[in-house]
Order: C-alpha cells, then sequence, then structure tokens
C-alpha cells in the first residue's frame, strides 16, 4: 500500500502555533506542515511584547520557582517544563544565532532590543521547511472523520485512530489533516470556544487577566507618568497584594504590581464587576509603625528645612507633593513644625492610601485570558486530547496564563515544542489528506 505523505495543520499563527510547527517540519521533513491565521498578522504579540522588544522567557531556572508565576496551569506546567524548559528556549534560540539578554527583573529578550529579530529567525525556519502559512483563513468548524462516519463528539476509540480531521474554512474548501494542533490564542468570550465544545472538550469560562486599573476622576491621574520603582498593593477585603514597579497613567494605575495584582485576582474581580478598592503603600520599605518612628527621627535631623523641598525617600518630587497636598501639609512647613495630626494623615496616606477602582483597561495589545480548555482533558506529557486522537493543543488556548515577565511565553515554547515532537512521534495508521 502507498503511504501518502502526512499532514498537520495548525490553527493560530502565533508564538505557539509557529513553535510547533517548525518543530515538527524540522524532526519529520516527510511531514507537510500547513499554519493558518484567521487574521492578516502573523505573530502579532511576539511583535508588541516587551513594548517591542519581545520578552522571550525569564531567567528562571527552577521548576518549582518558575511555576509560582502562574495563577492558572501551575500543577499542569510542573510537568510540561520537564520536557522543554527556559535553558531549553534559550538554547534553542542561541542555536538559531539568537543571543537573549537578562536584564535586571530576569526578564529576557534578544539582545539587539527588537521583536523582529525573533520574527526573523521563525520566518526563517518557516521557510527552510517549507512551511505553509494561510493568512485570513478562519476555521468555521473541526470534525473528524473515521471511515464514512463523522463524530462530533470527544470520542477516545481505536477506531477513530485511524481517521482524519475535516477543517472547514471561511473562504476555501474545506482541508482535510491527521494532525491539528489548536494554538489560536485565547477567547474573551465563552461562545467563541463553541467550535471546540462541538468537539465533545470542556471550557473553562475566559475572563481577562494582566489589566490596568481604572479610577475616573481621582487626582492622582493628575501625575501620570510618574513611576514608583518598589511599591505594594493590597486589594481590600482580599489575600490579594503584589509588590513591584507601579506606573500612574492618565486613567488609573499600571505596572507590574498592578498587572501582577490583575493576574491572580482575574476571577474574582471579574466576579465583582472590576468595581474594587485598593491600598497602596507607596514606601513598601515602611508599614506604619516604622514609618511614623523614622519620622520622629526626621524632624530632629532635618529639622530647619522645608517638607517639600526635602524629600527623604527618594520618592518622584510629583508624588511627593501630592501626598503631602492629600494630607492637608503645606510644603513650606519645616519638619520641626509638622503637626501631629498631620504628620499621621502622612503616614496613612503613604503606607495605606486607598482608591477606588471603576473598571480595567487592556494592557497595551498584549491581551492576555484567564480560562480555555481544561486541562484534565489534555495529557501533559504530549498535549494531546484525551478525548480525540491527534488533536493536539498549545498556548494560551488552555486554562494556563502567567503574570508578566516572559512567563506566557515559554508556556507557548513549551507546549508547542512538546506538541511537535509528540505529533512526530506518533505510530497510527497512513491516513490520506487531500
Amino acid at each position: 500500500m502507498l503511504h501518502k505523505k502526512k499532514r498537520l495543520v495548525v490553527i493560530g499563527g502565533g508564538a505557539a502555533g509557529f513553535f510547533c510547527a517548525i518543530n515538527a517540519a524540522r524532526l519529520d521533513p516527510a511531514l507537510e506542515v500547513i499554519i493558518l491565521e484567521k487574521s492578516n498578522k502573523i505573530l502579532s504579540k511576539v511583535k508588541v511584547s516587551g513594548g517591542g522588544r519581545c520578552n522571550v522567557t525569564h531567567a528562571c531556572f527552577s521548576i518549582a520557582e518558575m511555576v509560582c508565576k502562574y495563577p492558572r496551569g501551575a500543577n499542569f506546567l510542573k510537568k510540561t517544563f520537564h520536557h522543554f524548559f527556559t535553558t531549553d528556549t534559550i538554547a534553542w534560540f542561541k542555536e538559531r544565532g539568537i543571543a537573549l539578554k537578562t536584564e535586571a527583573d530576569g526578564r529576557m529578550f534578544p539582545v539587539t532590543d527588537s521583536s523582529q529579530t525573533i520574527i526573523d529567525c521563525l520566518m526563517r525556519e518557516v521557510n527552510r521547511y517549507g512551511i505553509e502559512v494561510r493568512m485570513k483563513s478562519e476555521v468555521r468548524s473541526l470534525k473528524y472523520e473515521a471511515g464514512s462516519q463523522v463524530s462530533e463528539s470527544g470520542v477516545g476509540s481505536q477506531e477513530l485512530a485511524t481517521g482524519r480531521f475535516i477543517i472547514e474554512l471561511s473562504d476555501l474548501r474545506p482541508l482535510t489533516s491527521d494532525f491539528v494542533c489548536i494554538a489560536c490564542g485565547g477567547y474573551p468570550k465563552a461562545a467563541m470556544f463553541d467550535w471546540l465544545k462541538q468537539l465533545g472538550h470542556s471550557i473553562e469560562v475566559p475572563v481577562p487577566s494582566l489589566f490596568t486599573f481604572n479610577m475616573p476622576g481621582n487626582p492622582i491621574t493628575r501625575l501620570m507618568g510618574v513611576s514608583v520603582p518598589d511599591a505594594q498593593v493590597r486589594i481590600t477585603g482580599s489575600k490579594l497584594s503584589s509588590s513591584g514597579p507601579l506606573l500612574i497613567t492618565h486613567w488609573g494605575m499600571s505596572g507590574p504590581a498592578i498587572l501582577r495584582l490583575s493576574a491572580w485576582g482575574a476571577r474574582e474581580l471579574a466576579a465583582g464587576n472590576y468595581q474594587f478598592t485598593i491600598q497602596v503603600n507607596w514606601l513598601a520599605a515602611y508599614n506604619e509603625n516604622s514609618l511614623r518612628e523614622y519620622l520622629q527621627e526626621l524632624r530632629f535631623e532635618l529639622a530647619t528645612q522645608k517638607i517639600s523641598n526635602r524629600n527623604p525617600f527618594g520618592l518622584p518630587q510629583r508624588l511627593w507633593d501630592y501626598l503631602l497636598e492629600q494630607s492637608g501639609i503645606n510644603g513650606d512647613i519645616r519638619w520641626a513644625d509638622l503637626p501631629a495630626a498631620a504628620q499621621n494623615k502622612l503616614i496613612k496616606n503613604c503606607c495605606v492610601q486607598e482608591f477606588a477602582v471603576r473598571g480595567k483597561t487592556t494592557f497595551k495589545e498584549e491581551f492576555v485570558t484567564a480560562g480555555g480548555i481544561r486541562l484534565t482533558e489534555i495529557d501533559a506529557n504530549t498535549m494531546q486530547s484525551k478525548l480525540l486522537p491527534r488533536l493536539f493543543f498549545a498556548g494560551e488556548i488552555l486554562d494556563v496564563d502567567g503574570i508578566t515577565g516572559g512567563f506566557n511565553f515559554q508556556h507557548a515554547w513549551t507546549s508547542g515544542f512538546i506538541a511537535a515532537t509528540a505529533i512526530v512521534k506518533c505510530q497510527t495508521e497512513p491516513a490520506e489528506a487531500s
């Protein structure tokens, strides 16, 4: 019997999809690989990540430490990272002439500081292995055909193991394929997963993650552009807290401290319709008691100096002036003359200042969702569906998401690589593709 060339169709032209396609084609040159992208852009998140520099991964080399950076999917990643981890990502790009550098906070970027470097690398690999990339190819439905019978529900029988996929597209005749890897990213609405539910898979309801906090009308927004290198932020009435750089914007607050908090609180904050209160400690090295003690010392050391002229904490001057104003303190007053009541108010504003949050804003173009394909239905060692043979998943379509810092990309590389190697290792009967 003449064995026809087998085909892999990857649905999604992002980091995970490209990595799966490239590695599958590399490991099995006889495999025909097609990438389907519904838009007219490929690798769009790679392009905008890290302000256009592409935060490829994070310089963390302990799996136990790494998984703590993922609000959802940590136990699943404990298994996947044993197959392809940060060290493998660094080596993979290095082998292709792309050196990465580590910044002080652990984020890793190409030494060129340009995301185009990563895009060009991936495109070179696509061209090297003859992978076909079809843009404006939206998948309308995905079905599994076993013989003359089409199954739209998840069945794990041996009968289906020799079948093929029928992929219906929006503007072309259907494709057939031996293997399918779904790497189309996250969806903001549950209804958008319907075509995957028809295959029998369950969906964890999607909610936004990695978003900034809106504070309409709050005087803090007058300080837009001011950043604090180390602030502590806590959501009142919950156990959610975060620390790190904080950026004041014209709509509210952003920066790593806020984005991490939004990721860990994604479901809780969505349930409250993004109406909540936060407490900000602008001086993370102090609490109310320790700051009170230090201010007592300052009143002697800086007794004759004006409070506004001498900012003892290294805060941006605009923020310091704002805190004084919010505390009812005239900046021309000397430290020695600071009234006790005003001092107490300043302490409170420095350590536990409250802000009402009324809504959210997507962080730049780096939209990330919490939710997706339920992980109990996926084999972490192969990324293959437990419900349907030769159906694989990679990237954000899964219920895995990390905080900012290169963690979501590492999941994309890892899951894409695992799916690729598993597809190549699949020992199945030849199936026709047209």
